[in-house]
């Protein structure tokens, strides 16, 4: 019997913003290795999921455990403590995320934006890291645009630079937000290419928002339909989006589908 922890869990999350309450008791865990999606509307909080993860947002109530252990915080003597800045520190360096938006430094070159963090974060050697930057950018495809600085690149090769950043720091989970949406569309099959290659050649969790539903469903072991703060159902990919159990999910999905997306 697998004794091992998730490699991440919800313990009843809530997360507010002001008065509104995206998240409610929100309850989940992911294994290791396993490739898991979220869909729904807008607003429905995967976003939200994903930079509770990152820290980029605190928890209002609940728990996030990685690998068994508390990311911000912890239970002690009946109460909800925060854990220390170093202990969520050291948890936070297993994980990477791939925004939206980029988010690259625009001061920095290519090879500089990828061996940051590898060097700053985890003490890697300039020299391992560059190796190993060079490495990832002829994966991505971009062997020859370490000179170059992002404002050069297209916005499809600077996602491709993001996914070798997030790649450098070899982390255990990979958080996938929307990365495709802020690119023109005969670049999204390019991006969603290279990370198909990282979902098959490693074993790196992920946890993916996306509304490329083939995507979705090529990639992933399970799929969890959100709605409200809630997930509505949670199933494997193919009964998700052939049969799925909830009307609100085949609303969503019928929606979706049918434009095109």
């Amino acid at each position: 019997m697998n004794s091992e922890p998730p490699v991440i869990e919800f313990r009843d999350v809530v997360k507010s913003f002001g008065d509104h309450t995206v998240l409610k008791d929100l309850n989940f865990s992911v294994k290791r290795g396993e490739r898991v999606t979220l869909i729904g509307p807008s607003g429905s909080g995967k976003t939200t999921i994903l930079r509770l993860v990152m820290t980029l947002e605190k928890l209002s109530d609940g728990y996030i455990f990685i690998d068994g252990e508390p990311l911000t915080h912890t239970e002690r003597n009946g109460k909800r403590v925060p854990v220390s800045a170093k202990e969520q520190k050291r948890l936070r360096t297993k994980i990477g995320m791939v925004f939206q938006q980029f988010n690259l430094f625009p001061n920095m070159t290519v090879l500089e934006n990828i061996i940051e963090a590898p060097i700053h974060v985890l003490g890697i050697p300039k020299q391992e890291a560059v190796a190993k930057a060079k490495d990832l950018l002829e994966q991505v495809g971009l062997p020859d645009k370490a000179d170059a600085h992002p404002t050069s690149l297209s916005g499809g090769q600077q996602q491709r630079v993001a996914i070798a950043r997030a790649l450098a720091m070899d982390p255990e989970i990979l958080l996938l937000d929307e990365v495709t949406s802020a690119l023109d569309p005969e670049v999204v099959v390019e991006v969603l290419g290279i990370l198909r290659k990282v979902a098959e050649t490693t074993d790196v969790t992920m946890l993916i928002v996306t509304h490329e539903m083939s995507f979705a469903r090529d990639v992933s072991h399970r799929v969890m339909m959100l709605d409200g703060g809630k997930i509505v159902e949670s199933s494997d990919p193919a009964t998700i989006f052939t049969e799925p159990k909830e009307e609100r999910t085949r609303q969503f999905l019928s929606a979706v589908l049918s434009s095109g997306l």
